[in-house]
């Protein structure tokens, strides 16, 4: 759009970005030179105190997401959705702590969750889980990159590839020298910026004269209502999917593995959830306000479009370093949790596998292209969230049950898998496998028409339980 008028010139944009990646890329090539060796790398040499941890937990949990994926949601799925997608996204570090000190106690040299399902219950659904945890990775690695790419666009006109480009190459540069060292360290400093650019950003958006709370319940009254089904609907939707997804996430894992000791581990997995909850709920609450202020707003751009009203440069400027930090916090964590896998189990598939650099390269690449395709950042994430509600029952049930047949788990999880795809809608929302391609739409009651995201993620999640409790029962009917 050539008439489109900008908040920043496409050059000052690119320096920004460009000038905060490399500071990040020197801090951590500068520390990690003097922790060489695969448990530095990998594990942090498992020497990591209760405020690195927390700072790390909450910079990786916290990408580029939270700029797009709770207002987007908000904008159609009430204070629900971000009540969901705050709790969601918090949840897993309560979990953690439980599930953390299992792990650690049978593996107090482990590396990845994927070991003790190799281990505990066999090579089958090993192999599953851990395509499953890469693929997840790779999904969000592709989210973020878009999200920050889509970002910079809004504000600048720069083209997606670019962005694209600057940020991967020089997050790759750091973080496959330095490991895990190197993405905790930069974490703390990503940490510190992030909370210091959201209150400047919190601040000004409350002190604008036109936000009030009658300016919502006049315009999106709905939205805040009791009676408003997507206010059940998506918050549940979104509390399961996000809470699952980072269950699955490896580089959750490697802190839990980094931690100096379990008192270290459970202080900061429980300073990280309080932390994550007000963060989360605070850009939720912006696609309620966006939405209120205009109710033809792109829900990707809800949080930007009403920072950015006034169209200030200083806050454009904001924005973006908050952003490439946000990115670059979690691109890092996503990049060394991927490497950690292929070194440690990639192996067990592969015997021949030399090095995961090359590996994570290429992922990077793929990434790298899908990012430049300008892709919803919700949908994305939506479709790795439903692959992990789909196993999240099966796997960690069976971190405390005994003979379980692994046959039987592996099944669930394809059950899982077929019902949650069968509903899971289209990118625009209006159908989906079985309701309105397979089978004509009207043929459907309007309560699964108009809600096929929470059936979708219901089926998934519900299917594989039913199997694996009843699943006695189930074979004898068979």
């Amino acid at each position: 759009m050539e008439n489109q008028i900008y908040f920043l010139s496409q050059n000052l944009a690119l320096v920004l970005v460009v000038s905060s990646s490399i500071i990040f890329a020197v801090i951590g090539i500068l520390y990690s030179r003097k922790y060489r060796g695969l448990t530095n790398y990998l594990t942090a040499g498992r020497k990591v105190g209760s405020l690195s941890l927390t700072s790390s937990l909450v910079a990786s949990a916290l990408g580029a997401w939270i700029l797009f994926g709770p207002a987007s949601a908000a904008t159609w799925g009430g204070i629900g959705s971000i009540i969901g997608y705050s709790l969601g996204t918090a949840f897993p570090m309560i979990a953690l702590i439980y599930l953390g000190k299992k792990i650690r106690k049978v593996f107090p040299s482990g590396i990845t969750f994927t070991q003790f399902i190799y281990h505990k219950i066999g090579k089958n659904l090993f192999k599953l889980i851990l395509l499953l945890s890469i693929f997840y990775m790779f999904i969000f690695l592709c989210a973020e990159v878009t999200a920050v790419s889509t970002l910079i666009n809004y504000i600048s006109g720069t083209p997606l590839w670019i962005t694209a480009i600057f940020i991967i190459v020089t997050t790759l540069i750091y973080t496959l020298y330095g490991g895990l060292r190197a993405s905790i360290l930069t974490d703390n400093f990503q940490f510190l910026i992030i909370l210091i650019l959201l209150l400047i950003c919190g601040y000004n958006l409350f002190t604008f004269d036109y936000i009030s709370y009658e300016l919502i319940q006049n315009n999106s009254g709905n939205l805040l209502s009791a009676k408003y089904i997507p206010n059940y609907t998506a918050g549940l939707t979104f509390f399961v999917a996000v809470a699952a997804t980072n269950l699955f996430h490896q580089g959750n894992w490697q802190r839990v593995f980094a931690a100096k000791n379990y008192e270290v581990l459970n202080k900061s997995l429980k300073l990280s959830f309080l932390i994550i909850i007000p963060i989360v709920f605070f850009m939720g609450t912006c696609g309620i306000i966006a939405v209120s202020l205009d109710g033809k707003i792109n829900p990707d751009l809800a949080f930007f479009s009403i920072l950015l009203r006034d169209k200030s440069e200083f806050l454009s400027m904001v924005i973006i370093i908050l952003a490439t930090s946000l990115t670059v916090s979690t691109i890092d964590t996503l990049v060394n949790a991927i490497s950690s896998l292929i070194v440690v189990d990639g192996k067990k598939i592969n015997k021949n596998l030399k090095s995961s650099n090359t590996f994570v390269i290429v992922i990077s690449v793929i990434a790298l292209v899908v990012a430049s395709k300008g892709f919803s950042i919700l949908y994305l994430f939506l479709l790795a969230d439903l692959l992990c509600c789909a196993a999240v029952f099966t796997v960690f049930y069976g971190f405390y049950k005994r003979n379980l047949k692994e046959k039987d788990l592996i099944l669930s999880i394809i059950l899982g898998l077929f019902l949650g795809l069968l509903f899971f809608p289209s990118p625009d929302f209006s159908n989906s496998i079985l309701v309105g391609t397979v089978m004509p739409f009207d043929l459907f009651p309007e309560i699964i028409r108009n809600y096929l995201l929470f059936w979708s993620f219901l089926f998934a999640t519900v299917g594989p339980i039913i199997f694996i409790l009843f699943r006695g029962s189930l074979l004898k009917l068979n």
